[in-house]
């Protein structure tokens, strides 16, 4: 066990070498604008019923931050969905965005990824499951008491979490914290960037869904808190391939 995160953290390191020479994004990644990246994700979303006809979707801001993206970009993203009848606007007390009861199934096609930005997907959900295990070792040696404390309480915000966007915002802030706490140094930096480029494709889930997900921060705190190393990795290996599997299905593995 020992032998293989020293062999996956000298990988970290070489990737985070690698990073700082220049590389840019991973091969296959498209670079469609700000605004259709929120429009292809909502999309999705409704195209794989994690979205349902009728759901109101969070407010403007809460759309933004939840996505990683400004209020402006939201805005019009959110504009050009109810445009093409995606979505539908209402004023009001009781008003909102919410999905199309019946939205254009021709539209809603045009919203997804390319085979080979799925491809690429997956290969950064495989760096990412490779440098998880490697900061969690060093998290469950190295994380300080007030660092548990603080992903401790965050696992309480995401539990608390009402909808899709305030929990990815904790959730993103929690593994954040974890590679903070492993005390890599540059090695981190590569990790939080794969991390911020991989929640650049994460799409909206239900609410009950990412609550279970949850189950798996408690109790890697817990292992973290009691430096059971073994039992840390496994736990984010488990985590990051089962939610990945699940958060990234509409990006499907293309075949070799």
């Amino acid at each position: 066990m020992g032998r293989k995160v020293a062999d996956m953290t000298r990988q970290l390191e070489d990737t985070a070498e690698h990073s700082r020479l220049g590389a840019g994004r991973m091969p296959g990644m498209e670079r469609r604008s700000a605004m259709d990246a929120v429009r292809m994700r909502i999309g999705m979303a409704i195209s794989l019923g994690l979205l349902k006809p009728g759901e109101r979707l969070p407010d403007q801001e809460d759309v933004a931050l939840g996505l990683s993206v400004s209020p402006i970009t939201a805005r019009r993203a959110l504009a050009s969905l109810a445009e093409q009848g995606v979505v539908v606007r209402r004023r009001g007390r009781a008003g909102g965005t919410f999905v199309a009861d019946s939205p254009p199934t021709e539209v809603l096609a045009s919203l997804s990824a390319s085979p080979a930005e799925s491809q690429a997907v997956n290969r950064l959900v495989d760096r990412r499951l490779l440098f998880e295990c490697a900061v969690t070792h060093y998290a469950a040696v190295n994380a300080t008491d007030e660092q548990l404390d603080e992903l401790e309480r965050l696992t309480r915000e995401m539990a608390d979490a009402t909808d899709w966007s305030y929990y990815h915002r904790m959730d993103e802030q929690f593994h954040q914290l974890v590679g903070t706490a492993s005390c890599l140094d540059s090695a981190v930096e590569v990790y939080h960037e794969t991390l911020a480029e991989l929640y650049d494709y994460f799409i909206p889930y239900p609410i009950e869904k990412l609550h279970k997900s949850n189950q798996d921060h408690i109790t890697l705190v817990a292992a973290l808190r009691a430096g059971e190393v073994e039992e840390a990795v496994e736990v984010s290996r488990k985590h990051v391939d089962i939610l990945h599997r699940t958060m990234f299905m509409g990006l499907a593995r293309g075949k070799d």
